[in-house]
């Protein structure tokens, strides 16, 4: 398992951890060198065996540091046991539009996003780790807030491609960025932009679940 800080890294740690979360995203683990994350960090290049043990226990790091920033986001996976299917909708919803405002229009969100998709492409222990730690425990939740909110079973194949499609439609607009602002003619994606695009995917999930429910 991973451990996920409960506070955000100060100092140096700070500092290679904001470098390995941007060149692993931008080139890879196995192309990026710990001489290029002690430079682009600012910092000696034997502190990285000082904070984290070497570069995989920096990513190990990097992998946590991840997690716990889209927690503050999207909220620590918990149960939605018991809630009635309104109270449920309007969870998901309050998700996505947090999860929409964050990818959309933060500007940490690209790092993020590179990091994460290079990789889970890459596949094997790493891949686990953050499907571990996050991915796999909050489908699980917003699997279960869409069951609850459209009457469907939580375990069935509908419902999981359900929610991995919505996550779809918010990466989209991070993913597909430039495309998104010369189509919409916008100059960015900034809060407002980002809100109107949070509606409408909560507008398009709850009219999913109530049309499943009927």
């Amino acid at each position: 398992m991973i451990e996920i800080p409960d506070k955000p890294p100060e100092g140096a740690r700070k500092a290679l951890i904001e470098a390995g979360l941007l060149l692993f995203g931008q080139k890879g683990f196995d192309a990026t060198s710990t001489r290029e994350l002690a430079a682009k960090a600012g910092v000696n290049l034997a502190l990285i065996a000082y904070h984290f043990g070497g570069k995989d226990g920096l990513r190990r790091a990097v992998v946590g540091e991840v997690a716990r920033r889209l927690m503050t986001v999207a909220g620590a996976p918990q149960s939605p046991e018991g809630l009635p299917p309104a109270a449920a909708l309007r969870r998901l919803q309050a998700t996505l539009r947090g999860v929409a405002a964050f990818i959309g229009s933060a500007p940490e969100a690209g790092p993020i996003v590179n990091f994460a998709l290079t990789e889970l492409a890459r596949g094997g222990a790493v891949t686990d780790l953050i499907y571990d730690c996050f991915i796999g425990p909050k489908h699980a939740e917003l699997s279960q807030l869409w069951a609850i909110a459209s009457g469907k079973d939580a375990d069935g194949d509908e419902v999981k491609l359900s929610v991995f499609a919505m996550i779809g439609q918010v990466l989209y607009f991070r993913l597909g960025r430039e495309i998104v602002t010369r189509k919409m003619g916008w100059t960015t994606i900034g809060p407002e932009e980002a809100g109107r695009i949070g509606d409408l995917i909560a507008e398009n999930v709850r009219l999913l679940t109530q049309g499943e429910r009927r």
